[in-house]
């Protein structure tokens, strides 16, 4: 009889793991070259812009997968192509064994590469890994409860930046989830609803445009960031600006996730995003084990999603990540992405800065230091999807705890590259000369990464404001050489300046009545404000 059942179990798991996922790479962009000499075909001026100050060239991997190709691996025998990658110029399709491999012999494909890595005739067959936690969206149950999210922001001294204004103005934050309902409707978002800082978002598991839809995972991700409820939670960043992506599936974990996450960093990248922030991680909790990854892949460059992510950065993108909640687990190490050399790979903590338990420790496999920095993770103040604000555990909250910051910091120094900042905010850390695997470079002090300059107690001065035709700059005689840039309210800079003397008056005229920001710097004083153009 046991037999009966064994063979039984045989056939359902046959039945249910006959199709199988790949990867299709092309070899070729046939019309690329047209893409680059128009690049508004593929990118948003914002984009470009972003490109252009970090002084990032555009290249073959902006170019749009080749149409014709799609339609013809959608033409091939059994096959359904589910997502397609710009960057890794790859489709992510599905079908029968036989039947993918038969695509191999099309001119324009490159290589296949299943999810199944047995089945790569240039890999060697591993034993998966095996982790009871089915749950790559790192959430744990969220005990309700009033609080305050003082703690988390103070920790990291965020509340310095936030005293001198810098809350994320003008930086733009796409988050990565399993979903956003409430975000429309909920007294925490109502700040954010107001000013038009949801900028858009799109459901890419279920291909529209509704993306306050899905599982609650997400909601509680952007209130640490976004969420505004005086005496109860304020996020890390109520002023930025924000794209909601879903890209989780809900009803099952399979490689398609990151095919889809990748896709929506694509998307990111296209509409000028600053910040990408994930509380997704991918290791082995999928629905069928031979697609799981053991912790040899975990290398920052085999993972379909950290590879996407690497571009990302490429691209001028700071890319933030939850390290993982396997801490208590058998596997202790960090997922994907947050193996990726350039992301930000952020650990959890409690109030009291000790290392939370469940939170994943590195290093990578290659050896590197991870996760990167620490947040508060052990209860996190979040809202959830009715508005009721509680605390939750996992790193999924440090994570965007700290992207949330690091757009302040970015507004602060909007200048700087994402390698400068990402720069910054690890050099900020309490454990920087004495890394560990436990904690990484250790947690973040933004107030030292803004390095408030050493004029602080002399006259700086911008008057009159609002202005309608010409706003002057007064500062220290001790400075001879500055220069002055005025950005719009979407981060793109619409004057530059070089200053040589004691004052600066800069005409206006050539802006239209609104709300901008400045950046004056010069050696030992670097001030930042806003302007109002009548």
């Amino acid at each position: 009889m046991k037999l009966h059942y064994a063979v039984l179990f045989l056939l359902i798991s046959t039945v249910m793991f006959s199709q199988e996922d790949a990867w299709v790479y092309f070899n070729a962009k046939p019309n690329s070259q047209t893409y680059l000499d128009s690049p508004t075909l593929m990118l948003s001026q914002r984009a470009l812009d972003r490109r252009s100050n970090q002084s990032i060239a555009l290249n073959f991997t902006d170019a749009p997968v080749e149409t014709t190709y799609v339609s013809q691996i959608k033409a091939s025998t059994g096959i359904t192509v589910l997502a397609q990658s710009k960057w890794l110029n790859a489709l992510h399709v599905q079908g029968s064994q036989t039947n993918i491999l038969a695509l191999k012999s099309i001119s324009f494909v490159e290589k296949i590469d299943f999810a199944n890595k047995a089945l790569n005739t240039t890999s060697k067959k591993v034993r998966a890994a095996q982790n009871e936690n089915k749950n790559d969206i790192l959430e744990t149950a969220i005990d309700y409860a009033y609080g305050t999210s003082a703690n988390q922001i103070q920790m990291l001294n965020g509340h310095v930046l936030h005293q001198q204004n810098y809350t994320g103005t003008g930086k733009i934050i796409a988050v990565m989830d399993a979903g956003f309902p409430g975000v429309n409707t909920a007294q925490p978002f109502q700040r954010l609803r107001d000013n038009n800082l949801i900028l858009g978002g799109y459901d890419f598991v279920s291909r529209n445009a509704n993306f306050y839809t899905g599982g609650s995972h997400g909601t509680s991700v952007l209130s640490t960031m976004g969420g505004y409820k005086e005496n109860a939670l304020i996020g890390t960043a109520p002023d930025a600006s924000y794209y909601l992506f879903r890209t989780e599936i809900d009803a099952d974990e399979n490689p398609l996730e990151e095919s889809l996450w990748v896709e929506a960093a694509e998307k990111a990248d296209s509409l000028g995003v600053d910040i990408i922030t994930t509380s997704l991680g991918y290791f082995a909790q999928r629905d069928n084990p031979n697609y799981n990854y053991t912790y040899s892949n975990m290398n920052g460059s085999t993972t379909f999603i950290s590879r996407g992510a690497e571009i990302a950065f490429s691209k001028g993108i700071i890319v933030v990540a939850s390290a993982g909640n396997e801490g208590d687990q058998t596997e202790k190490h960090i997922g994907s992405p947050a193996d990726a050399v350039s992301v930000i790979a952020v650990g959890a903590v409690a109030a009291n800065k000790s290392r939370s338990s469940f939170s994943s420790i590195g290093p990578s496999y290659d050896g590197r230091i991870k996760p990167d920095v620490m947040a508060q993770g052990t209860a996190a103040v979040i809202s959830d999807t009715s508005g009721n604000i509680g605390t939750a555990n996992g790193t999924s909250f440090s994570c965007p705890i700290m992207a949330g910051m690091i757009a302040c910091l970015w507004q602060a120094f909007p200048i700087k590259t994402n390698q400068e900042i990402r720069d910054m905010v690890i050099q900020s850390c309490d454990k920087y000369l004495i890394p560990d695997n436990n904690y990484g470079y250790g947690i973040p002090n933004f107030g030292t990464a803004l390095a408030i300059d050493t004029f602080v107690n002399k006259d700086f001065i911008v008057y009159p404001n609002p202005a309608t035709t010409t706003i002057v700059f007064s500062f220290p005689e001790e400075i001879n050489n500055a220069s002055v840039a005025i950005y719009s309210i979407l981060g793109q800079k619409v004057m530059d300046k070089k200053i040589s003397g004691q004052n600066l008056n800069l005409s206006l005229e050539s802006l239209k009545s609104g709300l901008y920001f400045y950046i004056f710097d010069a050696d030992g004083l670097h001030k930042t404000g806003k302007i109002i153009k009548q």
